[in-house]
């Protein structure tokens, strides 16, 4: 699928591997206001405004109306504003229909689609990948070019398959799918590659557990992840506002149902990962990669390599962990929900069933911050907002918020969270705050006991 993609966009080749390729899609957040200044200020002109499509996401308060966090921040968000009004790019800005998180409006708006080249300047631009998109993160300087050009110079990556073996079990999600693969494969593993999931257990997620899958495709270096498109895709799209509409639609859906990898298909790696017995999985350490099943335990240094010994044992001081110890009822003192990774309406609804009528520990601060406003206004309308008011939750405006602390909300120092976003890396969530990933369910039930818990054992 990656090579019909590639081929369909290519305009040249460059030689030594690199080719000029058409851009479908260019996305750009409140950090892509310097970018558009420099282009401004060199003469040049946004070649395609209406292949671009803005939002405010990563430094804007999600406290109830928007205040401003820091006179930088807010000089963030005026460039952007400036920029895109300069350029006839459409922008969704804060508190309007279409605003959130890039990697949740894109799929949510219609504007990503398979076939489509999705770029941003954002390494989970790869989220994409679970409509059947090459979604790709880009840099400042090759954001420039596109804005420029509507085209990038890439070169061409290596191709993976990962096959998810078997069916999960009841309460497994796709976070616990791509966590077990970055733990197998390690950070690094997909350096290089453009890997394609596959499997019982793909096909059978919705498309919002895949654009999950697909998130945590950069945590296993892996630069593009993607799912190939079926019927569960098509459904999805179907109407959305960006989405092509009559003859168009049927033209689309001709040409999409051409892109799943041919039979015969030969890639570079092959990987299979059994999930048959698949255990929800938390990490214990400072990267997505140091994973464990949740009644698992930390490892032991003594198992570890020579070379992993080190960054264990920093991991471990850092996370206040010890060897060998099981994380299960460790006290927690954040949840965060939310992210582009798990902050769409589908993982809501799974935390609303796991907290409904019951009441979050009293020292646990927990959040809830949806990742759109269109997110937000299907939760209200299904009366998930007061399940979670009514349990302990704050429920936030959408936005990134603490998967990153890039507007000023941030874990305090040396506090212990939970959390559904992608990176665990030191100071991710805030100055020495230590943080778990794990999957909706597994967050919920820990802000519930106030201790890391697995949510099948919560009883009626």
């Amino acid at each position: 699928m990656y090579h019909k993609i590639w081929q369909a966009h290519e305009i040249a080749d460059l030689g030594d591997g690199f080719s000029l390729l058409h851009v479908d899609r260019h996305l750009l957040h409140d950090g892509s206001g310097p970018v558009l200044a420099r282009l401004h200020a060199s003469g040049r002109r946004v070649a395609q405004p209406a292949l671009c499509f803005a939002t405010l996401d990563h430094v804007v308060s999600t406290a109830a109306g928007r205040p401003a966090t820091s006179e930088n921040r807010s000089r963030t968000i005026a460039s952007l504003r400036e920029g895109v009004a300069a350029a006839g790019i459409r922008l969704f800005d804060v508190g309007r229909s279409g605003n959130g998180i890039v990697h949740v409006i894109g799929p949510e708006l219609g504007v990503s689609v398979p076939g489509a080249i999705v770029v941003c300047a954002d390494s989970h631009t790869c989220t994409h990948g679970g409509v059947g998109a090459m979604g790709f993160g880009i840099g400042s300087t090759e954001a420039e070019h596109v804005l420029a050009t509507q085209t990038i110079v890439q070169a061409k990556l290596k191709t993976m398959r990962i096959r998810f073996v078997g069916a999960a079990g009841a309460g497994i999600s796709a976070k616990d799918l791509i966590l077990a693969a970055v733990g197998r494969l390690g950070a690094g593993g997909g350096s290089g590659y453009a890997v394609e999931y596959v499997g019982e257990a793909v096909r059978a997620l919705d498309v919002e557990a895949r654009l999950t899958l697909c998130n945590l495709s950069i945590e296993l270096g892996a630069k593009v992840g993607m799912v190939a498109p079926d019927a569960t895709t098509f459904a999805y799209l179907e109407g959305r506002p960006f989405a092509p509409k009559g003859e168009l639609w049927a033209q689309a859906l001709a040409a999409w149902r051409q892109l799943p990898s041919d039979s015969d298909a030969v890639f570079d790696a092959e990987i299979a990962v059994d999930v048959a017995s698949l255990q929800p999985q938390i990490t214990w350490g400072t990267s997505p990669a140091q994973v464990i099943d949740i009644d698992g335990t930390v490892p032991s240094l003594a198992a570890a390599s020579a070379a992993q010994q080190a960054s264990f044992r920093e991991a471990m001081d850092y996370m206040g962990v010890a060897p060998e110890q099981s994380l299960l009822g460790l006290k927690v003192d954040w949840v965060f929900i939310g992210s582009c990774t798990n902050s769409r309406i589908s993982d809501l609804r799974i935390v609303a069933s796991i907290v409904k009528g019951r009441k979050v520990a009293g020292h646990v601060s927990a959040w809830i911050v949806p990742g759109s406003e269109t997110v937000k206004r299907q939760a209200e309308a299904e009366g998930l907002d007061r399940i979670f008011i009514d349990s302990g939750f704050a429920w936030r405006e959408p936005g990134c918020s603490l998967c990153l602390a890039a507007n000023g909300e941030a874990v305090p120092p040396g506090a212990r969270a939970v959390s559904t976003s992608n990176r665990n890396f030191v100071g991710r969530q805030g100055p020495g705050a230590r943080t778990h990933l794990a999957s909706p369910a597994v967050a919920a039930a820990s802000a519930i006991r106030g201790a890391i818990s697995d949510f099948r054992q919560m009883g009626d």
